[in-house]
């Protein structure tokens, strides 16, 4: 290709890109319209031109995962496999502002939110099957559920949480793993392992033979891929996730761009996994990882879906990129936390501190007893009513 031709060429790249972070960013001001933002197909066709999973066992960056493809691929290259799953230890206070909660995770990364992991809490006929929490990317399973943590089993269920995907610098967890609190930054497929382990887990301490999940952004894909590669279908009676990245993101249209250069061979995604890590650049929109993901639907059979978005997520955007499709033999409610309830502007952090993003889990764990939905101003960044 001639120098002033792939000049052109990139230049395009550029501007279409732009124009996808412009799309990105729908959603994230007061005033936008939830409708306004490109459909996941708009956004998946021009991306994915030139990113197919062509990663095949033993090529690429990364190990082999259970379904033969690589864990690296398109964009993914800083880095050598590794991580882990930690319990947590200790007990740490209940809080309903994510500021607060985010900051004392990161001083206390091992620390257990309020009303998780009591091994010897035994299912109850009305409740059988245990909860279990998935934090996202970046955080931890305290600052991730410091504020449901103790509401979900004061409602009577027993719940439970790990940290999973620790991987340092090294590993290639990226910058933010340098914060000691920072977890959900290895590859997701390694996560899904770890997960995996922790649910059999938990079923063998309580005697239960599936748990229902409550996942936070790359809990969701991550869980996902738990039920589909790594022996959870049966495993999983309810999946509810909050902002999910279930068909990736455009991190504000930065990984859109990104991929868009990267499909022209000049690997810009492999540097800017350096800062984000493994798993960051796995969420990306086009991703191997999520062309894999939802390759044969969006959803396994016997699993019964909530997915809940909000208009205002900065990370997972645009949002009809959480919402699922109902495959066969599974059922998918798609709720915008903003439906019915204008005043919770909560982002994509502050929704895991929004009094009506909990009253969804609840119920959507058990619609009998708790059937009502509140709705409650729930600030952007801060959440917590707009008390810290």
């Amino acid at each position: 290709m001639r120098r002033s031709t792939r000049r052109a060429t990139v230049r395009a790249a550029v501007l279409a890109g732009a124009s996808l972070l412009a799309f990105g960013c729908v959603g994230v001001g007061a005033d936008a319209a939830p409708g306004s933002a490109p459909t996941e197909q708009q956004l998946a066709e021009y991306i994915a031109a030139g990113t197919g999973s062509a990663c095949t066992s033993g090529s690429g960056a990364g190990s082999g995962n259970g379904s033969g493809d690589c864990y690296g691929g398109s964009g993914s290259s800083s880095g050598s496999s590794g991580g882990r799953a930690t319990d947590t230890k200790g007990y740490g206070p209940v809080m309903t502002s994510w500021v607060a909660a985010f900051g004392y995770g990161l001083a206390n990364p091992d620390a257990t939110p309020p009303g998780a992991n009591d091994w010897n809490c035994k299912p109850t006929a009305e409740h059988p099957r245990p909860v279990v929490l998935v934090h996202g990317t970046w955080m931890n399973a305290y600052n991730g559920f410091a504020y449901m943590g103790q509401p979900i089993k004061d409602a009577g269920f027993c719940t439970f949480t790990l940290n999973y995907g620790r991987s340092d610098l090294i590993q290639g967890g990226g910058l933010g793993s340098i914060l000691p609190g920072t977890m959900g930054t290895g590859y997701i497929q390694d996560s899904a392992k770890q997960l995996s382990a922790f649910v059999d887990r938990v079923l063998a301490a309580t005697g239960s033979t599936q748990v229902d999940i409550v996942a936070h952004s790359q809990g969701g894909p991550m869980s996902g891929w738990y039920t589909k590669f790594e022996g959870g279908a049966a495993k999983v009676h309810n999946m509810i996730t909050f902002g999910a990245t279930n068909h990736g993101t455009s991190l504000d249209g930065i990984g859109a761009l990104g991929r868009a250069i990267n499909n022209l061979g000049i690997d810009v995604l492999g540097l800017v996994e350096i800062f984000v890590g493994h798993a960051g650049i796995q969420q990306t929109i086009g991703s191997d990882f999520v062309n894999e993901l939802n390759a044969k639907g969006d959803t396994v059979p016997g699993i019964d879906y909530t997915i809940v978005g909000t208009r205002y997520d900065e990370v997972t955007n645009p949002v009809d990129l959480t919402f699922l499709k109902a495959g066969p033999g599974a059922h998918v409610t798609n709720i915008l936390l903003q439906d019915g309830c204008e005043q919770d502007v909560s982002d994509h952090l502050t929704m895991m501190y929004s009094p009506r993003a909990l009253s969804i889990a609840l119920r959507a764990l058990d619609p009998v007893k708790y059937p009502q939905l509140q709705c409650n101003f729930n600030p952007w960044l801060v959440g917590g009513g707009g008390s810290l």
